[in-house]
């Protein structure tokens, strides 16, 4: 008798899992699960952004850029995935969008007013770093809104008819308010999306002090 043995998908960090996954990503499919993690609340954490300078950082294919740019922002972006920079740029050939890393975020100190961080911490180990840099860049006075999604394991996607997991990680609602302190920021408003009794993501707006 013969067994067949499925080896398991090779674990991807951030930026090859997204420049595999850049295309389905785009979808409107996928768009629209994601929203569903926000249930239409991300958009009122931004405030009034007419114009002032915003940053998407982790901005995937551009899910928020339409939002803040609706809102007056003039819109810079980052992603750690160049697949995911392209596209973004065809959509929006005016921006400035830069391939780069959150933890090392490539803009001079104190030039934005807002920060953006959606479905990005899920994929970092530690978040002092990030928040850190993020706080280095926004003005005094500037916002930094991010959210936090309940994934304690990495889901199963899959790309050509073959499995991709990128590698994620769970962060406790209370370690992402202490993260965020640590980095000298002040949490104006959280709030939680809930799917039943079960929390699902974690929205918070936090200010850089004047």
């Amino acid at each position: 008798m013969s067994y067949k043995f499925k080896t398991p998908p090779r674990l991807r960090n951030s930026e090859e899992g997204y420049d595999l996954y850049a295309d389905k990503y785009a979808s409107a499919k996928n768009y629209e699960f994601l929203n569903s993690f926000e249930q239409d609340r991300l958009e009122q954490f931004f405030g009034d952004l007419k114009g002032k300078k915003a940053l998407d950082a982790g901005c995937g294919t551009g899910r928020l850029i339409k939002m803040l740019m609706n809102k007056g922002a003039k819109v810079y972006a980052i992603d750690i995935s160049s697949a995911m920079i392209k596209k973004v740029l065809k959509k929006w050939p005016d921006i400035t969008a830069i391939k780069a890393d959150i933890e090392q975020i490539p803009f001079e100190n104190e030039i934005f007013d807002i920060v953006a961080a959606a479905f990005v911490i899920v994929h970092l180990k530690e978040l002092k770093r990030a928040f850190e840099e993020c706080y280095r860049v926004l003005l005094p006075g500037g916002i930094f809104v991010v959210t936090n999604i309940n994934q304690k394991r990495a889901p199963r996607l899959e790309v050509c008819g073959k499995p991709l997991v990128i590698e994620s990680y769970y962060h406790l609602p209370k370690h992402v308010i202490n993260a965020l302190n640590d980095a000298g920021f002040v949490v104006e408003k959280e709030e939680f999306v809930y799917n039943g009794d079960v929390w699902i993501n974690q929205i918070i707006r936090a200010r850089k002090p004047n």
